[in-house]
């Protein structure tokens, strides 16, 4: 007996090498492809194999043993290839969430070191102008009470753009880093509506742009956070009175669409180009327009803000290019009506 197993040894293993060497050229093929398909095969070159063994040492003739070797690959078979399509899917899933959190990872770190790299810029022009005007305050080369007064203004206005930025770079780390956390209640869109416009009147007078609510809109109530809102609604604003020319106008309007609270913010910046569209919200993204920004320029994080904001609400924000500018809409959850 042991001599009969020893002489089928060879044959055994003469006939399993070649389907387990084609096994693993498939293997070696696929392993840029399908991995579902390659963790099927990797289940049944043992399968195929063993049973190339049986054959071989049955010497290619129908036996009751053999007829039992194959039934039982054929329920091995049965059972590991299911089990092998669920894994190599698991597998995949794995390996397409990770690689999109590389992805992830990568443009977030492209995005930190631009901001870093932007925000370090803008913080350098104020800061300059400030520490010449504040050395010739201290050296006494300014000393006529008017000229003085007017470098006192000029650091202050450089103070609280640089108070701004600041403020907005930790509300971005909030929203970013996921510790806001908001007090939802009923929100009249049109209270939100009337502050920020109020608030950002004397901006919009000072460049001539003329900016209003839409009077023939009925102004849905909303379920959210009135700070947040408000603040969403004053970067939109802001954002639309920088990029109007003077005698231009900012619309604000909302209306109801599928169950949700629709705001239009319309202004008459030109519009945008159609390979910036997607970008308007990044972080820091400021368009074609020169890095050196103006007196009424931030660091580019308005509309990053607001769209952090908004998402946080559980609603959504996007800009499409509408007559002689843009049209920023924002849908927010409407407020459940009381019983």
């Amino acid at each position: 007996m042991i001599a009969q197993l020893l002489a089928a040894v060879p044959v055994a293993v003469a006939c399993s090498v070649p389907v387990a060497l084609l096994g693993a050229l498939l293997l070696h093929r696929m392993r840029l492809r399908s991995i579902t398909a390659a963790v099927i095969v990797l289940a049944l070159v043992p399968v195929l194999a063993a049973l190339a063994g049986v054959i071989g040492v049955s010497g290619f003739m129908y036996t009751p043993q053999l007829a039992g070797a194959v039934v039982v690959c054929a329920v091995v078979a049965a059972v590991t290839v299911p089990a092998a399509m669920m894994l190599g899917r698991g597998i995949a899933r794995d390996v397409m969430w990770l690689h999109e959190a590389r992805e992830a990872e990568r443009a977030a770190e492209a995005a930190r070191r631009q901001l870093v790299a932007w925000i370090s810029h803008d913080l350098r022009t104020p800061l300059a102008g400030i520490r010449a005007m504040s050395e010739g305050l201290a050296d006494g080369v300014i000393s006529d009470a008017d000229d003085v007064a007017e470098y006192a203004r000029r650091i202050r206005r450089e103070t609280v753009r640089l108070a701004g930025m600041v403020e907005d770079l930790f509300q971005l780390s909030r929203i970013t880093s996921g510790a806001m956390r908001l007090t939802f209640s009923a929100v009249p869109l049109h209270d939100v509506v009337s502050e920020a416009v109020a608030a950002e009147a004397v901006a919009a007078n000072r460049k001539g742009v003329v900016v209003r609510a839409d009077g023939g809109c009925v102004w849905p109530v909303v379920r959210g956070s009135d700070p947040e809102l408000a603040r969403v609604v004053r970067n939109l604003l802001s954002n639309a009175i920088r990029h109007t020319p003077p005698a231009g106008t900012v619309v604000v309007a909302a209306d109801v669409q599928d169950g949700r609270a629709r705001l239009r913010v319309d202004d008459e910046c030109g519009g945008i180009a159609d390979a910036d569209l997607e970008r308007v919200f990044d972080v820091a993204f400021r368009g074609g327009s020169a890095r050196t920004p103006g007196e009424e320029a931030g660091g580019g994080l308005g509309l990053a803000i607001a769209r952090g904001l908004v998402e946080a609400h559980g609603g959504g924000i996007r800009v499409v290019n509408h007559g002689p500018g843009c049209r920023f809409e924002v849908d927010l959850p409407l407020a459940a009506r009381p019983d």
